[in-house]
């Protein structure tokens, strides 16, 4: 077991930041860490990296206790918190080999460790500017590579993409889906379609509570109590007679010709909507039914 949370409470004065939460990371695992803001994401993070000590509860960090084996939590992790701290007129390879200094490699080892995250973290021709030269983008790289520096087995990332152009977002996510073939990553963020892009596991907390724990496909297939058909038309037509479609909860536009149906979940009406297209004429140019959006999901489990 990577990372094992199991009743982590943390308070501030009446405040429960987190209360009473757990869950487990197995090695190699991708968990996506959601929750609106001040839901305790970033508080549950540096808790798990020795940052702030829980009230009540434990974490264990491959076996090893963030209260009573704080040094060996570290050696362990690898941690990119939310505001990116660096050292801006240090130059990029410096900053490496400072941090490499940090986690006690030295010498040969440790120009062959900067060498390695300088590749992995595409940095090469980065490498020699000083780190207050360069985009933000290129600043959560030297992030990235600090936090993999002394090769840890569990990264943990607070929000990664945060301010990230649509580019720079791709290219940290299409990192981090790499890193996490051989390493357990942790990481929270606010934009869904990282979700479904690059996690195997989803953990969603709402005012401290843990309000889901699940693999992706499962949390979106729970969500189901009414079912979605797009249906795109080569003209307007009549809302009324999809309406009348028996299991039909409601019928709109969705844009031009395409008409977004809400229907029971039990109710397949796919049968319904080719007989009454071919009754009135209207040619049909095409029928799916959608996926329930982690935003819907996110949304009805945070609301309250």
């Amino acid at each position: 077991m990577s990372v094992e949370v199991k009743d982590l409470t943390k308070t501030f004065g009446a405040q429960h930041a987190v209360d009473n939460i757990s869950f487990t990371v197995e090695q190699g695992q991708i968990l996506g860490f959601l929750g609106p803001n001040g839901a305790g994401k970033s508080t549950t993070m540096k808790m798990a990296t020795c940052y702030l000590p829980p009230t009540a509860g434990t974490i264990l960090v491959n076996g090893y206790d963030v209260v009573e084996q704080p040094l060996d939590v570290r050696r362990h992790v690898g941690y990119l918190p939310e505001h990116n701290p660096l050292y801006l007129d240090m130059y990029v390879h410096e900053y490496l080999q400072f941090v490499a200094s940090v986690y006690g490699i030295k010498g040969s080892k440790a120009s062959a460790r900067v060498k390695e995250m300088v590749d992995l973290c595409g940095l090469t021709l980065e490498q020699n500017k000083k780190i207050g030269a360069l985009s933000k983008g290129y600043r959560q790289r030297v992030g990235l590579a600090q936090a993999l520096v002394h090769d840890p087995q569990v990264l943990i990332l607070d929000e990664p993409t945060t301010g990230l152009d649509p580019n720079q977002i791709v290219e940290i996510r299409a990192l981090i889906k790499r890193i996490g073939q051989n390493k357990t990553v942790i990481f929270s963020t606010h934009i869904m379609q990282e979700v479904t892009a690059i996690c195997d596991r989803v953990i969603i907390i709402n005012r401290g509570s843990l309000v889901a724990n699940s693999d992706v496909a499962s949390l979106q297939a729970s969500d189901k109590s009414e079912k979605v058909t797009l249906v795109e038309f080569e003209q307007t037509i009549d809302q009324t007679a999809l309406q009348s479609i028996p299991g039909v909860l409601k019928v709109s536009i969705a844009e031009n010709h395409t008409y977004r149906i809400t229907s029971d979940k039990n109710a397949d009406i796919r049968s319904s909507i080719f007989r009454i297209a071919a009754e009135y004429n209207w040619p049909l140019v095409g029928l799916r039914q959608e996926e329930n959006s982690f935003e819907k999901i996110f949304q009805d489990l945070t609301k309250n």
